[in-house]
């Protein structure tokens, strides 16, 4: 009895990896870009307020998120630089922007998640409200922006992690626009109006015969 073996298609195993990067391309830009924008959007939202007691009475106080901390939406802004930048270079260069990608996720998703319970940006508004250097603030509180960040943050993570994984496989910028180090083709010389005396200066600055004689 014959056996029959099937043997893979070639151009179906070379679609397979090309799919893979297609895939992964258009869900790292997803990611990427919609983290970043997420965290930037809720860094200017209401984080925290609380209440401060001014002239025996309690005067409330809130504070955005961009009071809080600045780090999430700088991390943010890097993360979209690293986002383009990944296509504009290859191997190691890739991996370490791709790494960069990755890490902003991560330390936007920190910086959120601590910046949740952190009280200091009240502290400083209630000492100024009191006139006491040492005044903090009671009923502190929080809302679910600084969790919103923190979610933004985790789509950056994801991006990053997709670019070290399939960034590989994904395109990069023409090689039309790079220099290869190929000499460039010399342009033929205009050809030389014997009516027009510059015409004729400027060939003999090129060391050329304005004459168009061949050397004898």
């Amino acid at each position: 009895m014959d056996y029959v073996t099937a043997v893979p298609h070639p151009r179906s195993e070379a679609a397979a990896p090309a799919g893979s990067g297609r895939r992964s391309l258009a869900l790292a830009l997803l990611f990427g870009a919609l983290g970043s924008a997420v965290t930037l959007l809720s860094t200017r939202q209401l984080w925290s307020r609380g209440t401060a007691t001014v002239a025996g009475g309690a005067f409330p106080l809130t504070a955005k998120g961009s009071d809080v901390t600045g780090v999430p939406a700088a991390l943010a802004i890097a993360a979209l630089a690293a986002l383009v930048a990944v296509f504009a270079v290859r191997r190691t260069g890739r991996f370490a922007v791709s790494a960069l990608l990755a890490l902003s996720g991560a330390g936007t998703v920190a910086a959120a998640l601590i910046g949740a319970s952190d009280g200091s940006a009240l502290d400083e508004q209630a000492a100024r409200a009191s006139g006491d250097t040492s005044a903090t603030v009671s009923a502190f509180s929080h809302t679910a922006w600084p969790y919103v960040a923190a979610a933004g943050g985790a789509l950056i993570l994801l991006a990053g992690l997709l670019a070290l994984r399939y960034g590989r496989l994904w395109p990069t910028m023409s090689g039309r626009y790079e220099r290869d180090g190929t000499p460039r083709p010399r342009r033929a010389p205009k050809p030389v109006d014997p009516d027009r005396p510059e015409d004729m200066w400027k060939a003999l600055d090129r060391g050329e015969d304005p004459t168009g004689a061949d050397p004898a």
